[in-house]
């Protein structure tokens, strides 16, 4: 076992890479002494392991981690972004197929937002999507209320301060006007807590839909409100760098009721996954 240096990785995150449980619970389930390493309990998690530690949970060894893997999930309006609620609402992970891994959300969509959410098996993959230094671009949907013009917009653009936190410029495009309201195309490089909707009061607008359409090279394109489809292992490698993180016939989308696909169209592969475009227009009746 290592204890001192800086060689191996944390137990829990090992424990956690492996499907047996998140870095929380599994740092709860060490404290409980449930837990060895070579045949000795721990009780801290302060403890990093190499390849060559032999790991227990509850006397059976621990599983070695499954290949990194990314799925596309669209969230509908209704779940909230957690493994638990305590308010006892539904969770994006009581909605996923029976079967389906445990995953780890990159980013969050809070209970009022809707769209593309991206959904990983792995810790070091998920904080690699998330770092603001891998600078991809998130694409949102917006409705407002009010009948905004560039000029009005403009702020955001440059980059607002709310209560003293500093936003970032947003990339702000205003689509059209339908009656009352007011569709906007908003990119971010960024993800704060309510970042639009406390950008867009800012400037004397309510928003009262937002759709994440893309993130990265990542897009929501036809896949159902929902419905969970895995991104291909070579697609993973393409936008990555990674190697294959699983052969690629443990590709596998887990959408029962989606339509079959479009004649022409590989069954489950995302539309052009390497191309942005842009997003279909809401129907007018939303």
């Amino acid at each position: 076992m290592n204890t001192t240096d800086n060689n191996g990785e944390r137990i829990a995150k090992v424990i956690a890479r492996a499907g047996v449980a998140s870095r929380r619970d599994a740092e709860a389930m060490i404290a409980a002494g449930r837990v060895a390493v070579n045949g000795r309990p721990i009780a801290s998690p302060a403890l990093n392991v190499t390849a060559a530690d032999r790991i227990t949970v509850d006397g059976t060894p621990l599983a070695p981690p499954d290949p990194a893997r990314l799925w596309l999930y669209h969230k509908p309006v209704g779940q909230v972004t957690t493994a638990r609620d305590e308010k006892g609402r539904m969770t994006v992970f009581d909605a996923l197929p029976p079967g389906t891994p445990r995953l780890m959300p990159v980013g969050r969509l809070d209970i009022t937002s809707e769209g593309l959410l991206l959904l990983t098996n792995d810790g070091g993959l998920k904080r690699r999507l998330e770092l603001p230094s891998t600078g991809w671009l998130r694409k949102y949907r917006v409705r407002v209320k009010g009948t905004p013009d560039d000029a009005a917009l403009e702020p955001l653009r440059a980059g607002v301060e709310i209560d003293g936190e500093r936003f970032q410029p947003m990339r702000v495009t205003l689509d059209r006007q339908q009656g009352a309201n007011a569709w906007l195309t908003v990119g971010l490089r960024e993800g704060r807590n309510r970042e639009i909707r406390r950008a867009m009061e800012h400037v004397g607008l309510v928003v009262n839909r937002l759709i994440r359409v893309s993130y990265g090279p990542f897009q929501l394109g036809d896949l159902r409100a929902g419905a969970l489809r895995e991104v291909p292992p070579r697609v993973l490698r393409d936008q990555l760098g990674m190697t294959d993180p699983a052969p690629e016939g443990r590709a596998r989308r887990a959408d029962p009721k989606r339509a079959p696909a479009k004649p022409g169209r590989a069954p489950g592969k995302p539309a052009r996954p390497l191309r942005a475009r842009r997003p279909s227009r809401p129907r007018r009746s939303d």
